[in-house]
């Protein structure tokens, strides 16, 4: 699984206390090597999730990519060297550190690539209200603040699934020209979705059970993922699109998966009311998919990016029954 280029970290909050700060930064791309824990940072507590990371290609990638001919091939065709020395492959294949002065890849696609880099954060995420406090006795007044406290300074918290969404398809769209018309490799993952990518093998959800098992996600949640999924989606293609600036296989079909994902959210608004759906909706609408219209496309990625952001933080799910017909079935999952 190829994946490359813009490893981003977008921030949530479901509070007004920080909506301001969400708003100036939800578009921001922050990658940066020296405020990077590595996975055995989150190890402690997570043991649970750990266990299963290591059983996807996202922990696997670290062995593996750098010997498949296929990567060595795309690496050669853009003068690149290494596979794990460059910008271009590592900052969606790894997870860069800096250490001693350098910096080093240390994993594959791991907690931090989604979640964030989590110098500034990991204290507060694991501060449950004082020196003796549990995750067991923490108010729900205190969970919330540790939360929007954790969010104001990084953190990816999957409370609001949106963010989640921009990671994975900040890499599995390519939005990089050269990567696909030079290096040939794919223009995305065509077939990627997101309740179905990431309920099979990736899930690791231990939370909800108190470790005891790796749970499923609720109907509710899952239309609410399935809604955010094309949003996001959506939002990464019209950005691709307006990176384009030729009629070659990279914008081709970036152009074309935004026009499919525009008709996926038509699908969805004639199932569903909701004024987030109706603003991304409108906003991709109402540029075409062209060359020479970056600004266009850019703006309109920008308005759909807001709706998934607003949309993910006040949707519960629970009046959204009439797309599940749309929702990929348990046997869909991704599992390999």
């Amino acid at each position: 699984m190829l994946r490359c280029f813009a490893s981003c970290l977008y921030l949530y909050c479901s509070a007004s206390l920080v909506a301001a700060e969400a708003e100036n930064q939800i578009y921001q791309i922050i990658s940066d090597p020296a405020e990077m824990l590595g996975p055995d940072s989150c190890t402690k507590c997570h043991e649970n999730e750990m266990q299963a990371w290591h059983a996807t290609p996202h922990f696997t990638t670290f062995d593996s990519l750098h010997r498949k001919a296929e990567a060595k091939a795309i690496a050669d065709r853009l003068g690149l060297g290494s596979v794990k020395r460059n910008d271009t492959c590592v900052n969606c294949h790894y997870t860069q550190q800096q250490v001693d002065e350098r910096i080093r890849v240390v994993a594959g696609v791991s907690c931090e690539s989604c979640h964030g880099a989590a110098r500034d954060w990991i204290a507060l995420h694991n501060d449950y209200g004082g020196p003796n406090a549990t995750k067991e006795s923490e108010t729900p007044e205190h969970r919330q603040e540790r939360i929007e406290t954790s969010v104001q300074a990084g953190m990816n918290n999957p409370t609001n699934l949106y963010l989640i969404a921009r990671q994975c398809l900040a890499c599995h769209t390519t939005p990089n020209e050269a990567l696909v018309n030079v290096g040939d490799h794919a223009a995305g993952s065509k077939e990627f979705e997101l309740v179905s990518w990431s309920q099979g093998m990736v899930r690791h959800n231990f939370l909800r059970t108190g470790g005891a098992a790796n749970a499923q996600s609720a109907p509710e949640q899952l239309r609410v993922m399935y809604v955010v999924g094309v949003l996001a989606d959506l939002e990464a293609s019209l950005r691709a699109t307006a990176q384009a600036t030729s009629k070659a296989p990279f914008g081709i079909a970036a152009a074309q998966r935004a026009a499919g994902l525009k008709r996926k959210l038509y699908d969805i608004s004639q199932r569903v009311s909701d004024p987030h759906i109706d603003d991304a909706l409108h906003a991709a609408l109402s540029v075409p998919l062209k060359l020479n219209h970056n600004a266009e496309l850019t703006a309109a990625a920008d308005s759909v990016g807001k709706a998934a952001y607003n949309f993910a933080a006040q949707t519960d799910g629970s009046s959204l029954a009439a797309i599940d017909p749309l929702l990929p079935a348990p046997a869909q999952y991704k599992t390999k």
